[in-house]
């Protein structure tokens, strides 16, 4: 079956749009959205053309003017509400998104609680949005500062988080007074939809956010319009940079989120069990589907490193590999056939280029899931800098190991690397750590930590080409991303005073 199919082929129950508070079909096209346990398809989702995408636009633009002006304190009530639902409704997102992505039901609890976490930041809006007041800047003259909402805005997410990413995007530009309009993956689009739909019925007006799902067709039109003031997206660096070109070339601000390949450092006096335990999750955890897995380990010293592969070794034996809703199961299905295809071509190529396969997980077969788009745990040793198993993101369940010599020379291969999104480093030395983390050139660090994900209340980024634009995504960042600044300074004159004219540039000298 084709990615896209005409609609005389799509289910009747197709999934639409959400647009101007109702549902809503759009588009000729349709696509199949599988369970990747079992490799069947589900449903068919709607592909939106343009005339779809132009009608949340305008719906979104025509709700902006009341929105706006709605007091931020209003809005913050609305995200209480939505808050409550979402924890309400957590059985329900969870099974959804477990059955279109794959991923274990642990790990789509965590997904759901960060995303409900940006929404307890986004209740924060009258605090958030508080400008600067200065009195007497001059002569009875009085300055400040007020941040203004864009207008309307759109949010371009993946599929490996449904409802976590869009959950970092609309609710902070939503109480910031933008409305907004979404395009999730068209690969597992129920969640999203379902989430915008309880935030509808947490009392949020028509139009004021809209979900569009589609494919290229959509993305373009959200680039193109003059309407859209702003885009926010997060996916592969390929994409990342054409949204970020396309989107500034037509007078947009944009936050283009890319690619990344994760390396976590492990010292010679680490703890290495309890880092090869924190890298099974970190590598492991949703099939590797996560920006900011661990995809590299750069071993310091032979010593460390062979000790480190063992341990892995032996607990990816032990690994519960299995659909995401059975009790026990620890790592799912890839997201669909093609990508598995591509994750074992890597797998592939990096025996061809001479990196030593420790764990082979090409082989794996789940009893009573054989269609499903599953593929065993991978662990490469002494893969080198020089290979695309190295180089190259992957986004699956492979591992590599790289030697090192001494810290400076693990700090040169993470710094060497085109993608800087996030790293770590495992030691007992405080000194080690503190120079990692002051001169690494990666936007995110942790310490004994592999997954260094920002809360809420903090901003999440990288740098060198895992980021496109200056600002990060969710936190205090995203009130900036999704405002213009604007200073007011006022000065009222005594009515009988006439005054002269000043030609000096003014200043209070």
């Amino acid at each position: 079956m084709s990615a896209a199919e005409p609609a005389s082929k799509a289910a009747s129950d197709a999934i639409g749009h959400l647009i101007h508070g109702k549902s809503a079909m759009g588009g000729s096209r349709h696509a199949p959205v599988y369970n990747p346990a079992n490799g069947q398809i589900q449903r068919q989702v709607a592909l939106a053309d343009g005339t779809t995408v132009d009608a949340a636009i305008a719906a979104a633009a025509a709700a902006f003017p009341g929105w706006r002006d709605a007091p931020p304190l209003k809005r913050a009530r609305i995200m209480f509400r939505f808050k409550e639902l979402l924890e309400a409704n957590e059985d329900r997102i969870v099974a959804i998104l477990t059955a279109e992505h794959g991923k274990v039901l642990e790990d789509a609890r965590g997904e759901l609680q960060r995303g409900i976490e940006n929404v307890e930041y986004a209740c924060g809006a009258p605090e958030l949005l508080k400008g600067e007041h200065s009195k007497n800047v001059g002569q009875a003259i009085d300055s400040w500062s007020e941040m203004q909402p864009l207008g309307v805005v759109a949010g371009i997410t993946p599929f490996n988080f449904p409802a976590m990413v869009p959950l970092w995007m609309y609710p902070i530009a939503l109480v910031c007074g933008n409305t907004f309009v979404l395009k999730p993956s068209e690969r597992d689009p129920s969640a999203a939809l379902l989430v915008a739909e309880l935030l509808h019925e947490a009392g949020l007006p028509d139009g004021v956010l809209n979900v569009v799902n589609g494919d290229k067709e959509a993305v373009d039109v959200l680039l193109q319009d003059q309407r859209v003031q702003a885009v926010s997206f997060v996916g592969s660096t390929p994409v990342a940079e054409h949204i970020y070109r396309t989107g500034t070339a037509h007078g947009k601000r944009v936050q283009a989120l890319g690619g990344a390949k994760n390396h976590a450092v492990v010292m010679p006096d680490a703890d290495v069990g309890n880092a090869a335990s924190a890298l099974m999750g970190a590598a492991y955890g949703s099939c590797g589907e996560r920006c900011m897995a661990i995809s590299v380990v750069v071993a310091v010293g032979d010593d460390t490193g062979d000790a480190l592969v063992s341990d892995l070794q032996q607990r990816l034996q032990r690994l519960a590999v299995g659909p995401g809703t059975e009790p026990g199961s620890e790592m799912g299905p890839l997201i669909t056939r093609e990508h598995e295809h591509k994750v074992r071509a890597y797998v592939d190529l990096g025996v061809a280029e001479g990196a030593e396969l420790v764990v082979d997980g090409r082989g794996l077969k789940v009893p009573g899931h054989e269609q499903g788009f599953f593929l065993g745990a991978c662990l490469f040793d002494r893969v080198t800098a020089d290979m695309r198993l190295y180089n190259e993101e992957i986004f699956g369940p492979v591992l590599c190991v790289v030697r090192a010599g001494n810290l400076q020379e693990a700090m040169d291969l993470v710094d060497a690397h085109e993608y800087g999104n996030g790293t770590c480093i495992f030691t007992r030395d405080g000194e080690a750590a503190r120079y990692f983390s002051d001169n690494i050139k990666a936007g995110m660090v942790g310490i004994n930590v592999p997954l260094p994900v920002p809360v809420a209340y903090h901003s999440f980024g990288g740098w060198k080409r895992s980021l496109f634009g200056d600002l990060y995504a969710y936190g205090p960042d995203a009130v900036r991303f999704y405002t213009r600044r604007k200073t007011i300074t006022q000065r009222w004159p005594s009515g009988d005073v006439r005054e002269n004219s000043r030609f000096a540039f003014p200043s209070n000298s």
